[in-house]
C-alpha cells in the first residue's frame, strides 16, 4: 500500500540549528527536508494521531559540531524526544491529554555553559481535558499544563475556560514571557529564569475591543503585537512594569490610572501606551518581530506578507504570494526564513530582501469554498495510465499531482487574476476532464453574476505538448450550452472526440480537428461541435463512452439513453431510476454500465444493455464510483452509518456478475472523497513499471486529500513507504563567507586554453550562415552585400579559346 497527500501547514514548522533543515509537522509524521533542495530527506515515525508542535533543541557540542535533537507533541497525548539526523526515538513521555500546542521556555533561557547542574526542563501545552465538578458531572474544559521533561510527570496547571477549544502557545524569542489569545483580552506569564515544579500563576492581561487571532513578543524590550479578526495590529509598549517581578516596582500608581500618560490602553492594562497600525482588511494569521526588534512582520487572507518599521510605521511588502499566510518561522541564519501558506505550501525566502528561493509544495487541501457553490468532486480526476491526479484549487488552478511519486508534476492556470481574499472569488472552476491518455483537458468555468448581470460559463480545451509535458489552451467556446450550466464531460476512449452535458435539456459532442505534422511537432488546430442532441426536454445530468466508443450513454434525469456517436442517432432508452442520476460509467469493454442516483432514495444499480434492464441495485448513499478500463471490475465508495465508529464510509468492489462484494474496506472522511482504479505497479524509484508486470491499484483519496493506493485483489498488501523524492541523505555543501553573499568565485587556470579543432564540414550553401555570430565580429556592410550577391550567382568556368 502507497499513502501520501499530507497536510504540510497544520502546524508551524521549525528549521535545524544549522537551518540545513525544516522539520514539518505532516499528520501523524514529522517530515525532514533539505532547504537546499526542498527534498524530504528523513521522516520521524511513532505518533498515532496527529502531531501539532515541534520544538528543536539548541544545542551544539564543545567541538562545535551540530546536534540534531527536537521535541514533538502530538493529540495521542504524547511528547517524544527525537535524533532527526538518524532519524532516532529516543525517549516518550505520556502526557495523558490530547495537545494542541507546546512551548519548552528552558530550551532557550538556559546558559549555552555552566558549571551547575542542569536544572529540570519543563514543557507548557495547551490541552482540552475534563474538569470534575461536584453535583454537574464532567465538563470540558481548555488548560494549560506544565509537564517536566525531566522527570516525565504532570506538575500543574491552570484552567482557562469551559468548552472552548485550545488556542496556540506563543513564547518569546527570549524564553521569558509566553502567552496566548483568549478572545479579546490577552493572557501574558513571566517564565521565572530557574523553573520549578510550581504551577504557572496568571500575572498581566491586555484587552482590546475586538477577537484577537495571533501574538508577538519583542526580542529584546517589553513590547507586545497582537493582530485582530478585522485586520488591525495593536501594540503595546512597557507591557508588565507594574505587575511583573522583574519590572519598575517604584512606579507610581496615580500614573497608571491617568490616560494621558497611557494614550490607547484600556482600563488598568498594564501597559504605557498602546498604537494601532491596520493595512490588512481580514484577519491577521502572521505577526512576528524580526531578530532585531526593528521591524513586525504581518500577514493574513490577502496573500501578502507586509513588512513594518516599528518605529516609523513604514511598510515595505512581498505581493503575489497568490494564497492567504499561516506562519512565518525564521532560522538561526538570518538569510533565510520560511512563511507556510494555506494552498499546501512553504515558501524559502532569502531575507532581508524576502526573495522566494524554493518551495515545498504538497497536494492541494480541500475547498470549502468550492464545495459551497456546487458540493460535487468533478475537481478530482485521476489518470490511470500515468497514477495522476487533477485537483482544482481556489486560485484558479489545476494542480497535477504524481500518487507514486508525492510529489506536484505541474500546476495549470485556467483563469488569470491576483490573489484575492476568498470571499471575494468572481469565478469558480466547476469540471475538469482529462482524456485517457493524458494528453487533453477540459475545464468548465463560471464566473459569477454581479446583483444577478454578468453570469457566463466557459469550455476551455486544453493540449498538452509532449515535450515539456505543459498544458497549453487550444479553444475556448463561450457559453456552449446557452445560458445553462454544465454538468459532466466525458471523453472517448481512443479519439479526439468529448461530450459535455448541461442542465439545459441537451448535450453537445465536441471533435477534435486533424493534427498536423509539421516539422516533427504535432499541433492541434481546435475544437468544433459535432452534433446537438435532447431527449424529452430532460435534464441531461452524466454521460459516458463504451469502452469501443461505439455507444454513448446519457442520463437523461431518470433514464438511460444509449446513442450512435458518430450519426447522432437514439439506438434504445433503459429503464427508469427511482432518483435523477447522478452518475454513469461503463464497467470495463462489457455491456454492463453502472448508475449512481442521490437523494432520500438513493441507490447504486447495475444495468444490461443487451437486456435493456436492471440487473440488481442496493439503496446506498454513493460518493465515489470508478470501473476497470480493461476488466469487469468496479468499486463504489459509500457512505456509512454513524454505528461505524471512527470510519465513516465503506469501499466495495464488485464483479459485474454477483452481486456479493468481493471484498470490503472501512474507510474515514469519505463525505467528499475520490476513488479510481490506477494501472501500474510502484518501482524502487517511486515509478510506474511499464510491460506486462502491470498491476491493478486502487487509488482512495479522502476528503482532506489524503489518499492511499493498494492491490485490491490481494488481502495482504505490502507497505511501500515513499515521499518527496529519495529519503536518503542528502550530502549537502554549506557556503560560508564571501561564498554565501556573491556566490563562488570563478576557477582560474593558469594553463592556456586550447581552442577545439573544426571537426564538421562545411555546408556549401555557405550564404545561409553568413550573417550568424556576433555583430562586433561581423565584417562591413559593404563588404557583406557583394559577398552575398555574389553567393548567389553561379559560378562557370570559361574556356579560353
Amino acid at each position: 500500500m502507497i499513502t501520501g497527500g499530507r497536510n504540510l501547514v497544520s502546524s508551524q514548522p521549525a528549521f535545524s540549528n544549522d537551518a540545513k533543515k525544516l522539520l514539518v509537522c505532516t499528520g501523524n509524521t514529522v517530515s525532514v527536508f533539505s532547504t537546499s533542495t526542498g527534498l524530504q530527506i528523513a521522516e520521524l515515525e511513532g505518533h498515532k494521531a496527529l502531531v501539532t508542535s515541534v520544538v528543536v533543541v539548541p544545542s551544539t557540542t564543545p567541538a562545535g559540531k551540530i546536534l540534531c535533537y527536537c521535541w514533538t507533541a502530538s493529540h495521542d497525548g504524547t511528547i517524544k524526544y527525537w535524533d532527526f539526523s538518524v532519524p532516532e526515538l529516543m525517549r516518550s513521555i505520556n502526557a495523558q491529554f490530547p495537545i494542541y500546542s507546546m512551548v519548552i521556555p528552558g530550551l532557550l533561557s538556559q546558559p549555552a555553559e555552566s558549571s551547575e547542574k542542569p536544572s529540570d526542563l519543563f514543557a507548557y501545552v495547551s490541552t482540552r481535558a475534563f474538569k470534575e465538578q461536584q453535583g454537574e458531572g464532567n465538563a470540558l474544559c481548555w488548560q494549560i499544563r506544565k509537564c517536566n521533561l525531566t522527570k516525565s510527570t504532570l506538575v500543574g496547571g491552570v484552567t482557562l475556560a469551559e468548552s472552548q477549544e485550545a488556542q496556540s502557545i506563543t513564547l518569546s524569542s527570549s524564553g521569558r514571557y509566553m502567552g496566548l489569545c483568549d478572545k479579546r483580552k490577552l493572557r501574558i506569564w513571566e517564565i521565572p529564569a530557574k523553573d520549578s515544579d510550581q504551577a504557572v500563576l496568571q500575572k498581566i492581561r491586555l484587552h482590546h475591543t475586538k477577537t484577537l487571532s495571533t501574538l508577538a513578543f519583542h526580542p529584546t524590550e517589553r513590547i507586545v503585537a497582537a493582530g485582530d479578526v478585522t485586520g488591525r495590529i495593536l501594540i503595546w509598549r512597557g507591557v508588565g512594569e507594574q505587575n511583573l517581578p522583574s519590572g519598575n516596582k517604584q512606579r507610581n500608581e496615580g500614573l497608571v490610572k491617568d490616560v494621558e500618560e497611557r494614550p490607547g490602553v484600556r482600563g488598568n492594562d498594564d501597559a504605557d501606551s498602546c498604537t494601532t497600525r491596520h493595512w490588512h482588511s481580514a484577519e491577521v494569521k502572521v505577526l512576528f518581530f524580526s531578530s532585531d526588534g526593528a521591524y513586525v512582520y504581518s500577514g493574513g487572507k490577502e496573500g501578502v506578507l507586509v513588512v513594518w518599521q516599528l518605529d516609523t510605521g513604514k511598510q515595505k511588502f512581498l505581493p503575489r504570494i497568490g494564497s492567504p499566510l499561516l506562519y512565518f518561522t525564521i532560522s538561526s541564519d538570518p538569510s533565510l526564513s520560511s512563511i507556510s501558506c494555506a494552498d499546501n505550501r512553504i515558501h524559502l525566502l532569502k531575507m532581508p530582501s524576502m526573495e522566494v528561493l524554493r518551495s515545498i509544495q504538497g497536494i492541494k487541501l480541500r475547498s470549502t469554498l468550492l464545495d459551497s457553490f456546487d458540493g460535487s468532486s468533478e475537481g478530482i480526476v485521476f489518470n490511470s495510465a500515468t497514477g495522476l491526479v487533477a485537483i482544482r484549487s481556489e486560485n484558479y488552478c489545476v494542480q497535477f499531482y504524481s500518487l507514486f511519486d508525492d510529489r506536484e508534476v505541474s500546476e495549470v492556470q485556467v483563469c488569470e487574476r491576483s490573489h484575492q481574499p476568498a470571499d471575494e472569488v468572481t469565478v469558480v472552476v466547476n469540471l475538469v476532464a482529462l482524456s485517457p491518455e493524458g494528453s487533453i483537458m477540459i475545464t468548465v468555468e463560471t464566473r459569477l453574476a454581479e446583483e444577478g448581470i454578468g453570469g457566463l460559463v466557459c469550455l476551455k480545451f486544453w493540449s498538452c505538448s509532449s515535450s515539456n509535458k505543459d498544458f497549453s489552451l487550444s479553444t475556448v467556446v463561450y457559453e456552449p450550452h446557452r445560458d445553462s450550466g454544465i454538468s459532466s464531460i466525458a471523453f472517448h476512449p481512443s479519439r479526439n472526440i468529448a461530450v459535455s452535458t448541461s442542465w439545459g435539456a441537451d448535450f453537445k459532442v465536441w471533435v477534435g480537428s486533424q493534427e498536423m505534422q509539421q516539422k516533427e511537432r504535432m499541433q492541434n488546430a481546435g475544437w468544433t461541435c459535432h452534433s446537438v442532441g435532447s431527449y424529452k426536454k430532460k435534464p441531461m445530468t452524466a454521460a459516458a463512452f463504451s469502452g469501443d466508443g461505439s455507444v454513448l450513454a446519457v442520463a437523461a434525469e431518470r433514464v438511460i439513453t444509449l446513442w450512435d456517436p458518430e450519426k447522432n442517432i437514439l439506438v434504445a432508452t433503459v429503464g427508469e431510476s427511482l432518483e435523477p442520476i447522478s452518475s454513469l460509467a461503463f464497467i470495463g469493454k462489457s455491456e454492463y454500465i453502472v448508475t449512481t442516483s442521490q437523494g432520500s432514495n438513493a441507490q447504486v444499480s447495475v444495468w444490461s444493455m443487451s437486456k435493456l434492464s436492471v440487473v440488481w441495485s442496493y439503496k446506498l448513499k454513493i460518493e465515489a464510483v470508478t470501473c476497470a478500463i480493461d476488466d469487469s471490475l468496479f468499486a463504489i465508495l459509500a457512505l456509512g452509518p454513524k454505528s461505524f465508529g471512527s470510519t465513516d464510509g465503506v469501499i466495495l468492489l464488485f464483479n459485474v456478475g454477483d452481486l456479493v462484494p468481493a471484498a470490503i474496506w472501512l474507510v474515514r472522511k469519505a463525505k467528499g472523497a475520490s476513488l479510481a482504479f490506477i494501472r501500474g505497479s510502484p518501482n524502487s524509484e517511486g515509478g510506474v513499471t511499464d510491460g506486462k508486470s502491470v498491476q491493478l491499484l486502487l487509488a482512495y483519496l479522502n476528503s482532506d486529500h489524503e489518499y492511499a493506493l493498494f492491490d485490491p485483489l490481494n488481502s495482504h498488501t505490502h507497505i511501500h513507504k515513499i515521499s518527496r523524492g529519495s529519503l536518503t541523505d542528502l550530502e549537502e555543501t554549506g557556503k560560508f563567507g564571501y561564498a554565501s553573499i556573491y556566490g563562488d568565485l570563478p576557477e582560474f587556470s593558469l594553463e592556456k586554453k586550447q581552442a577545439p579543432l573544426i571537426t564538421s564540414v562545411p555546408s556549401e550553401r555557405h550564404w545561409e550562415t553568413l550573417f550568424s555570430g556576433p555583430s562586433h565580429n561581423l565584417p562591413p556592410l559593404t563588404k557583406l552585400c557583394s559577398l552575398f550577391l555574389e553567393s548567389l550567382l553561379e559560378k562557370r568556368s570559361s574556356a579560353v579559346e
